[in-house]
């Protein structure tokens, strides 16, 4: 089983790195974990509409090329599942997709329209807005909670 996280922008933050490889490392005992760091646009470049449109569909562009299996894109206006129900939605998505999950997080300027169409799934953690470093190590975190509860491991509540 592979896990993959694209993510459009960098931790730059060395403790929520830090955090991340803590999970990463815990959860190579139940799969192969494939992270990538995409570039984002700088938000000072974008000043209109149309340059955000243009900068969404280049970073959507690269996304496309790392996605693989079943893929699960982060969206406020996604569907909402407590931890038992995304790790039984993780499950079935191993087995529709290949045994590889993609998830993808956007940037601070969100996802086009086309990965949001790509997804087989559009997952939202929450209604509130998380920056996206801190985002990214609660994702890592439901992750390994996931696979915990699928091979039936006790886990801190």
């Amino acid at each position: 089983m592979e896990v993959r996280f694209i993510c459009v922008g960098k931790s730059k933050e060395d403790y929520f790195a830090k955090a991340c490889a803590e999970y990463k490392k815990m959860l190579s005992r139940f799969c192969r974990v494939c992270e990538f760091e995409l570039p984002d646009a700088p938000l000072q470049n974008v000043k209109s509409a149309a340059e955000e449109a243009e900068a969404l569909k280049k970073e959507g562009a690269r996304v496309l090329e790392k996605l693989k299996g079943f893929v699960i894109v982060l969206d406020i206006g996604g569907k909402k599942m407590d931890s038992v129900a995304f790790a039984h939605t993780l499950e079935r998505a191993f087995a529709q997709g290949g045994s590889t999950v993609s998830f993808v997080v956007g940037s601070s300027l969100g996802l086009s329209e086309e990965i949001k169409k790509r997804a087989d799934l559009r997952l939202s953690f929450s209604d509130m807005t998380l920056p996206h470093r801190l985002f990214r190590v609660v994702l890592y975190e439901q992750v390994f909670r996931a696979f915990k509860i699928i091979n039936q491991e006790t886990y801190h509540k």
